[in-house]
């Protein structure tokens, strides 16, 4: 196998997983999943930026020695101890018992916790910095993003940053490393999906290393997961930077549940209506069926949310109500919002929903439309089409 040498001096000793079906046990991977390792070079010493899921062990360590020969790794610095980059770490460590494994406070406990290991440890703080002969590595806390004890790596030799999961996406590479290397039309969904599923909740804190990092000339950003970026980071810093803000792009999402086709028929009537109003970014999903993690990019994406549900046992569809449930977990802000349901003898969804939306602090854009019994009585289609309409409206001003 050929690696990529991103820079003189560090190279990409990381694998492809293609065979996971499910990230976190959760998220659908359709592409696989990169799972992310660099090797620095020094004149003196060597340093390997985060390791690999520990199934691919071996893999992994014939990959450093590939680069490596027989010099031995001086340090291990992790960025992140999330499994997916630290379950190599025990195998490493036997391989390379004088190997010390650098990391910040909140990482050395984890570290013990997760496996044991609290000897050869070094504990950097904010700014301080390892020197390698020729390449220093300068470390940068980011907590939160996506756990507490996440930091960020920075070459400043070559303007190089090793972002842990920041920036990430999912997606096996597919020969190339770089960006330059890719076709990278799925790569941006994918992102997104990432982010949202993964990183959704913590806007904040992204926020705060956004603003950290930018006084950081950077050149190149490797990632935990997903391409190194060179010639597109200005474009990947700018997704980071309006979803961590939850700032969407004009466009709707309908999200619905139905049971026996009457709340779909509804739905279908609502996107149909926007359409010949003039909006053309529409995307309808039947929850039932639709990749959970697909819904939660899409809200992310687009700044409109109009959902649907019949009452089922006097509440939400269940499936309505888990994605309601992986919302609130997110806190997403700034969303228009518009709902719409059906009942047979009591209805209480429509209202469920319109009460989610005011704890969330959603604008609503007009009236519900609830509809009793079955789509065929002639007032349903009404109903949906002066939803429609002002849903429009609404967007056009």
């Amino acid at each position: 196998m050929a690696f990529t040498e991103i820079v003189p001096g560090i190279h990409y000793v990381g694998v492809n997983d293609r065979t996971t079906t499910r990230f976190e046990a959760l998220w659908s991977l359709p592409y696989g999943v990169s799972y992310n390792s660099y090797l620095v070079l020094g004149t003196e010493k060597t340093a390997l930026i985060d390791t690999v899921e520990a199934s691919f062990g071996e893999e992994f360590v014939e990959n450093i020695r590939e680069i490596l020969a027989d010099r031995p790794i001086d340090y291990l610095i992790v960025n992140h101890m999330e499994p997916d980059h630290s379950s190599a770490i025990r195998t490493l460590r036997q391989i390379y018992p004088d190997m010390r494994i650098v990391g910040n406070a909140k990482t050395l406990q984890m570290l013990d916790g997760y496996y044991g290991i609290h000897e050869g440890t070094v504990e950097v703080k904010e700014g301080e910095q390892l020197p390698l002969g020729g390449k220093t590595l300068s470390f940068y806390l980011a907590p939160m993003v996506h756990w507490p004890e996440v930091m960020v790596t920075y070459c400043a030799e070559h303007e190089l940053l090793f972002s842990a999961d920041a920036f990430g996406t999912f997606g096996a590479l597919n020969g190339g490393i770089l960006d330059s290397q890719l076709t990278l039309d799925h790569y941006w969904d994918e992102m997104r999906r990432y982010y949202a599923c993964i990183v959704g909740k913590y806007g904040a804190p992204v926020q705060k290393a956004l603003k950290k990092l930018a006084a950081l000339p950077i050149r190149t950003i490797c990632s935990t997961h997903g391409p190194v970026w060179q010639e597109e980071i200005g474009r990947v810093i700018d997704i980071y930077d309006r979803m961590s803000r939850y700032e969407g792009e004009p466009g709707v999402v309908i999200a619905y549940g139905s049971m026996y086709g009457n709340t779909a028929r509804m739905a279908e009537k609502i996107a149909r209506e926007l359409a010949a109003s003039g909006i053309r970014r529409i995307v309808v999903h039947d929850l039932s069926y639709a990749d959970i993690s697909t819904v939660l990019r899409d809200v992310f994406k687009y700044d409109t949310l109009i959902v649907g549900s019949p009452t089922y046992n006097g509440d939400l569809f269940p499936e309505v109500e888990a994605l309601l449930q992986k919302l609130a977990a997110r806190g997403i802000p700034k969303r228009k919002f518009a709902a719409f349901g059906s009942f047979t003898w009591a209805g209480t969804a429509v209202r469920h929903l319109n009460d989610f939306a005011q704890k969330m602090q959603w604008e609503p854009l007009c009236e519900s439309a609830e509809m009793k019994q079955g789509y065929a009585h002639c007032t349903a289609g009404k109903l949906c089409a002066a939803l429609a309409e002002a849903v429009a409206e609404k967007i056009r001003q």
